[in-house]
């Protein structure tokens, strides 16, 4: 594999800070204060009030807690088996590290440009820096001439690539909707909509894309719906806790999202199965 060294010393390095920085932001945000606070739009907002989160809203505080569980308990141990498996030449290893990695760089660009100041901000910096560059290093080092070749003609493309088309369309009318208020629900007093923003700006195109160009047996269609599957899935899991945390936060959840998160997770979960199934490992990559 290229870059092999390099992609290698990066990912240690994101298990690590992501290891504190996850640590850190679970066990010092235990006990809640709630501080109102008013916000720029007139809205009084509950702030969490203690730990490394206290200057977040108790919404946000159950979210990111969530997500910081499931960084520690799935999203890092799957890092370091996945560098595993690309180390050994196995290109579903590679593929499933580069949709880990995708995890990363997306979780870690939201705690950087989204989560109010705090001590760790540096750390959530270079966990974004190292994600960006050893996504991007893992990425230019697949052999597309010899993508097409590695998966069977079995795949069912048009399944799969209209499940990534689908999700993605309903995701983007789903905060598309969210803006046709003066006040979107869940700003509280955060000045900007950054996960919308890099939902509607990167992962909802890509996520067309990719099922456009699976449907139609592109070599890179293969490469970014794998890795935007896996991604999903990830991401998934980490938006199910968030409800499972807002909720026993006493914070209102929404009957459908309850509803449609688990079925997404699940539809994705088998478009990876059937992915990882129709791989035909031959020359170590």
């Amino acid at each position: 594999m290229k870059f092999r060294k390099s992609i290698t010393i990066l990912t240690l390095a994101i298990g690590v800070l992501a290891l504190i920085a996850s640590v850190y932001g679970v066990f010092s945000s235990a006990g809640q204060k709630g501080i109102e606070f008013t916000s720029l739009h007139d809205e009084v907002v509950k702030l969490h009030g203690g730990g490394l989160y206290k200057n977040e809203s108790v919404s946000m505080v159950a979210q990111a807690v969530a997500q910081d569980v499931v960084t520690l308990c799935f999203g890092v141990p799957l890092l370091m088996v996945a560098l595993i498996l690309t180390r050994k030449g196995l290109l579903k290893g590679k593929l499933l590290f580069a949709g880990i990695l995708g995890y990363f760089l997306y979780t870690y660009v939201s705690y950087t440009f989204y989560a109010m100041y705090n001590s760790l901000f540096l750390v959530y910096v270079a966990i974004m820096s190292c994600s960006f560059f050893a996504f991007t290093l893992t990425m230019i080092s697949f052999d597309l001439k010899k993508m097409h070749t590695q998966f069977s003609s079995k795949l069912p493309v048009k399944f799969i690539g209209s499940v990534l088309i689908f999700i993605a369309l309903l995701v983007a009318l789903m905060w598309l909707e969210m803006l046709t208020h003066r006040v979107p629900d869940g700003l509280d007093h955060y000045t900007t909509l950054v996960i919308q923003a890099l939902d509607l700006g990167f992962v909802v195109p890509i996520a067309i894309l990719s099922g456009v160009l699976l449907m139609k047996r592109n070599a890179y269609g293969y490469l970014l719906s794998s890795v935007i599957i896996v991604k999903e899935a990830a991401l998934l899991i980490a938006i199910i806790a968030m409800l499972i945390g807002q909720k026993n936060s006493g914070v209102n959840v929404g009957v459908i999202e309850s509803i449609l998160f688990p079925l997404f997770l699940a539809i994705v979960i088998f478009c990876l199965y059937l992915m990882m199934k129709n791989i035909k490992e031959g020359k170590k990559i």
